[in-house]
């Protein structure tokens, strides 16, 4: 595809509506896919079906790199720009590559974020449907997630009201037990060809689950920001209208579904998970999932299609998988298992696959070698690791930056000893990647303010502390030719032996596993715990849940828990808040000091700039 580079730069919409998209046929012929092996969603995107695994099964695996980035600042780093803008400099020098990254939620879209298709030239297209809705994936996981928080509020109500031979009659009016029944069956240890031939104690322990109302975990999701969700009471009125509690909304992103959706590596894996979704306890504080509430069948159903990999185009025409967008805080922040597994093959061992992880590489690159690497068996061989001049210099201790006014001369003059006290933050992602056993290359982001002085001080200081290399970008501005020399880099790095190992083992303690990371990627000096967490952590044990990976739950804007210290501090308190189980997903997730899993909107949203041109139909405001 040949884009049209203008001056000034246009608008990112601009920019995407005037690009000449290839139809998805022909991308998808491009990598050996046939009309067989898609669903159509319009012209220029379509889902993959999962049996071209099998096909490719024998094929070697392409190479795999992550991009991530210093802990990020209001004055942004430009990861997705980079992550795309790698993808288009591999194409543009002759390599073959294939991008894969996660789908974008509304709340933030309409937010406070704006789109998230990247920006510049360094764009997945078309940008609207990237944006809005794309294949309806993320509604999937909402209308998945919404029938299980039904049939809980349906089951406590219903459970109330009705006997217990009354309850066996109304879910098993047949006298036969579904799937998810037998599986009830075996959990508990009942051996039963059909309801009426169970025991009164028996039937009893099967069909009452006797959830404490208290213990419910499982929340209602929107994929709109809306503050006002964070805490609700449902069940006022009548009997008929359900049993009052108090519980509250999260955003589509942070559901469990979403992250078992990018971890499974399969339709029967994601079953599984579906059915291993705990949601609280019964008074005796054993676990309830929603197997035992009939419902993750149902669940899965909703989901197979969303399990599919999104198929669509880089600007420079170069395919990409957009497929799955977990919540970077509180779950794992990155694209899906199986996206990557079938680029991978797509490329074979002559080509490239280009992903990013969720937020600063303290967040998104951790969990996705402890945890995504872990469950999919995929190895990385390279880091990208973005940077700016400007972020660099915020963490080095320069002046806040105030929305619609002009930034500070710290940021737009040469200033190589503020810079200097911010590098420790890029330093430390460094080391942290390294410890990992995977080559770094540093990507400095340039701005037109930045001197050459400040960007040979980055990379002298990167080098020296282990990175391959640390090469200047220019893709927002230039697209692809701007990402040439960054794509050199990284083949190079890609090259050389990859070492990887994971940070801990599987069979590590719950606590030791937190206090490894604290330690080795925060740099915390100590870990505390409320009492209450030392609670979870002893019935969580007990449950046999310490063999799953942590899934550490902190602001994205700091190494520590607190969002307004920057840098890279050493030897402090990590305060352990909290401690959830994502068992569908496959991971603990302790919560450091606060965090929402419903964001709210600004006081002038994203939003209030989007409307359609009602003469072309085409959106405009989007970013």
């Amino acid at each position: 595809m040949i884009v049209d580079i203008k001056r000034p730069v246009p608008s990112d919409i601009d920019i995407a509506q005037a690009a000449k998209m290839r139809p998805i046929i022909d991308v998808a012929k491009q990598l050996g896919l046939t009309e067989d092996d898609l669903d159509y969603y319009g012209k220029y995107k379509a889902k993959v079906h999962l049996d071209v695994l099998d096909r490719l099964a024998d094929r070697p695996n392409g190479k795999y790199i992550d991009v991530t980035a210093i802990t990020p600042t209001p004055l942004g780093e430009g990861k997705t720009v980079t992550t795309i803008g790698v993808s288009q400099g591999l194409d543009y020098i002759g390599k073959k590559v294939m991008t894969c990254i996660r789908q974008p939620s509304q709340g933030p879209t309409f937010g406070i974020k704006g789109g998230a298709a990247g920006g510049g030239y360094a764009q997945i297209v078309s940008m609207e449907d990237f944006n809005l809705h794309l294949t309806g994936d993320i509604h999937a996981v909402s209308a998945a997630h919404n029938l299980l928080a039904a049939a809980i509020d349906n089951r406590l109500t219903k459970e109330l009201r009705w006997s217990t031979n009354f309850l066996a009659r109304a879910l098993a009016p047949n006298d036969e037990y579904t799937p998810s029944m037998r599986k009830r069956l075996d959990k508990l240890g009942i051996q039963s060809e059909k309801p009426s031939d169970l025991s009164a104690e028996d039937k009893e322990r099967m069909f009452r689950l006797d959830i404490d109302p208290y213990s419910i975990q499982w929340r209602r999701i929107v994929d709109v920001s809306d503050a006002s969700l964070r805490n609700i009471i449902v069940g006022l009125g009548t009997i008929n209208d359900g049993t009052p509690r108090q519980t509250g909304y999260d955003i589509s992103v942070a559901s469990e579904i979403m992250a078992a959706l990018a971890l499974c590596c399969d339709l029967a894996d994601l079953r599984d998970r579906m059915g291993r979704i705990i949601i609280g306890t019964n008074k005796k504080g054993e676990p309830i999932t929603a197997e035992d509430l009939n419902v993750a069948g149902a669940m899965t159903v909703l989901l197979k299609e969303a399990i599919m990999p999104n198929l669509m185009q880089t600007l420079s025409g170069s395919p990409a998988f957009v497929h799955c967008g977990p919540f970077a805080n509180i779950a794992q922040g990155n694209s899906s298992i199986l996206a990557d597994r079938i680029a991978l093959k797509l490329m074979g061992e002559d080509g490239y696959v280009v992903t990013e992880s969720g937020f600063g590489a303290d967040c998104g690159m951790e969990k996705f070698f402890n945890i995504k690497c872990r469950y999919s068996g995929l190895i990385p061989n390279c880091v990208v690791l973005v940077c700016t001049v400007r972020a660099l210099k915020m963490h080095g201790g320069g002046p806040k930056v105030v929305a619609g006014k002009p930034l500070d001369k710290a940021y737009t003059a040469e200033n190589l000893e503020l810079l200097e006290k911010g590098l420790p933050n890029l330093l430390q992602h460094i080391e942290n990647a390294l410890k990992f056993g995977v080559p770094v290359v540093v990507a400095i982001n340039r701005f037109k303010d930045d001197t050459d002085a400040e960007i040979q001080l980055i990379r002298k200081r990167a080098q020296e502390t282990g990175a391959e290399d640390a090469v200047e970008s220019t893709v927002w501005a230039d697209g692809a030719k701007g990402g040439a020399a960054l794509a050199e880099a990284v083949v190079k790095a890609c090259d050389k032996p990859s070492n990887f190992k994971f940070l801990y083992p599987d069979e590590m303690s719950i606590k030791d596993k937190m206090e490894t990371i604290a330690r080795e990627i925060y740099r915390a000096g100590s870990v505390s715990y409320t009492p209450e967490v030392e609670a979870k952590i002893a019935a969580f044990t007990k449950m046999g849940l310490s063999n799953l990976p942590m899934c550490m739950a902190k602001t994205h804007l700091s190494f520590t828990h607190d969002p307004a210290v920057k840098g890279a501090p050493r030897d402090w308190n990590l305060p352990i808040t909290d401690i959830r189980a994502s068992v569908g997903a496959g991971f603990l997730y302790p919560l450091c000091g606060t965090m929402r899993t419903m964001p709210g909107l600004p006081t002038c949203p994203a939003f209030t700039d989007v409307d359609i041109d009602l003469e072309t139909g085409r959106v405009v405001g989007l970013f």
